[in-house]
């Protein structure tokens, strides 16, 4: 054992640890390389164990797989513009979420799960909704423009890689459109079953209105209009007949004055003859009636009375003259006065007039009471007609804009069902990759390489640095404030140099070990690529 640092370890030990000096650059480096001669052998087991260690962290790496393709949505064609105002067009904004929701579903991740073959063991339902899981977390699903969707999965292997991205896009086409025609098709059965609700709606309310147009003669289109117009033609006439009315009764009062100031007799005459005077005059009053009246006027069948009367009284006269003696004088001893006869004329034409105005008058107010009565009755069913024809006119409205959806509906549906609205194509196909992405076995091999030189480094640089031991002469004189006469080297004994040698042919041995391992797996490696 060499003892020669005795007195310097004895000086370091009664030194107090408070006053450690710091060493400089010049004097860590001898101590460094000093130190890594003294423990090559631990420096060597652990560069070989952190080596190997990522050696084999790198062959038992699973490699990673991934493939991607990309698809290209086109929403305006040629069709687009001749179709404008028909057509629906469908507009996606989130296309990448709209594709995931898709590919996420469980039908397409069941088929991608036997595409991949993992069916082929028909797992339990609980492993099939973890594998689903697992599936889910290796798809990729990016939009990197409006119109593009990008469709990446990675997996272990490369053919299955390639095969789970084909069907995934495959899958993806095949669900947008089959989910966009079923869109379409939902909304125009939809828009149908509704005109055929509305059209029934709309039946009803013209039954209804119909109904009631029928039992009320009044509830007729323009009625109220109608019915005012009368109204005023009405009252117009009823003010007219009560002004001809004052007229008249004025004339006949103003003729009975006259008359009153009159005498009836005037000469004498016989009575036949004064009895054919009054037919005469009768007469001449029935040929004026017949002129404004029918025969069944009250005045007309008056004067006819008036005439029967005198005929039969003339009749008598002529019998009473015939049954006479001879001798008797042939005439009265009254004569009626020509002018008193004229002014009874005049009065009982006014009094007639009179009267028939009079009628003409009563006649005009019983219609005018019953137009205000009908107008009534239309103010009170104008509040249900307008009910009715408000519910017939939203129906009808409702209705019509409905057909116009509905064709709308129908020709968007067609587009869809004949693949000419939005379009789906693959852009970017999927490849067979033939390299792994990711950390590859390089890397990982290259990094354990690094770490396995700068591990053993960094603990030998620690332990030089932060060692409470007295490493130095410059650190014993200023420890110990005494003054350094020499240093006396080491030197090894023959079991010293045996245990060296055994130590370096291990390390080297070590050493070998790693670089023959990894040249060994590089090897490989390229055989394998090859």
């Amino acid at each position: 054992m060499n003892n020669n640092n005795l007195p310097v370890r004895r000086a370091a030990a009664a030194a107090p640890k408070s006053s450690a000096i710091a060493l400089t650059p010049n004097e860590l480096v001898p101590i460094l390389i000093g130190e890594a001669r003294r423990h090559r052998l631990a420096m060597a087991c652990i560069f070989a164990a952190i080596a190997l260690l990522a050696l084999v962290v790198g062959l038992a790496m699973p490699r990673n797989y991934a493939a991607s393709t990309t698809i290209l949505a086109q929403e305006s064609d040629i069709i687009q513009p001749l179709l404008e105002g028909r057509a629906v067009a469908t507009e996606v904004t989130d296309r990448a979420g709209i594709a995931r929701q898709v590919i996420y579903s469980r039908r397409v991740l069941e088929e991608a799960l036997k595409t991949g073959g993992w069916l082929d063991d028909k797992p339990s339902p609980l492993k099939q909704d973890r594998l689903m899981e697992e599936l889910k977390g290796r798809i990729v699903v990016t939009s990197p423009r409006p119109n593009l969707i990008q469709i990446a999965y990675r997996d272990s292997d490369a053919k299955r890689t390639y095969d789970v991205t084909e069907r995934l896009s495959a899958l993806f086409i095949e669900e947008s459109l089959a989910a966009k025609e079923r869109e379409s098709r939902e909304a125009y059965e939809f828009i149908d079953s509704r005109v055929n609700d509305y059209h029934a709606k709309l039946t009803e309310a013209e039954d209804k209105l119909r109904e009631y147009r029928a039992g009320n003669s009044d509830a007729q289109p323009g009625s109220v209009t109608d019915s005012n117009t009368r109204i005023s033609s009405l009252r117009t006439q009823v003010e007219q007949t009560r002004m001809q009315l004052m007229e008249q009764r004025s004339r006949v009062g103003a003729i009975s004055a006259q008359l009153s100031g009159e005498s009836a007799v005037t000469a004498v005459q016989t009575r036949e003859n004064l009895y054919r005077a009054q037919l005469i005059e009768l007469q001449s009053q029935l040929d004026q009636l017949l002129l404004n009246y029918t025969e069944q006027h009250p005045d007309v069948l008056r004067v006819r009375h008036q005439m029967a009367d005198l005929q039969r009284a003339l009749v008598q006269e002529q019998q009473r003259r015939a049954a006479a003696p001879q001798g008797t004088s042939p005439f009265d001893q009254a004569q009626m006065n020509p002018l008193y006869q004229e002014l009874r004329s005049q009065q009982a034409q006014a009094q007639r007039e009179a009267a028939a105005t009079q009628s003409r008058l009563s006649i005009a107010e019983s219609m005018l009471n019953e137009e205000l009565a009908r107008s009534h009755r239309i103010a009170e069913s104008e509040s249900a007609l307008a009910e009715l024809t408000r519910d017939y006119e939203v129906n009808r409205d409702i209705y019509q804009d409905l057909l116009k959806r509905r064709e709308n509906a129908r020709v968007s549906m067609e587009l869809d069902r004949e693949k000419r609205g939005l379009t789906l194509r693959v852009q970017d196909p999927a490849t067979m990759p033939l390299r792994p992405t990711g950390l590859r076995f390089l890397h990982v091999a290259g990094a354990g390489l690094l770490a396995a030189i700068a591990v053993p480094m960094g603990l030998l640089f620690l332990r030089a640095r932060f060692d409470p031991r007295i490493l130095s002469a410059r650190q014993l004189q200023q420890a110990t404030e005494l003054t350094l006469l020499t240093t006396v080297p080491t030197y090894h004994s023959p079991r010293d140099r045996r245990l060296l040698l055994k130590r370096n042919a291990l390390s080297i041995a070590m050493l070998v070990v790693v670089v023959v391992a990894y040249a060994a797996v590089f090897g490989f490696k390229q055989l394998a690529a090859a």
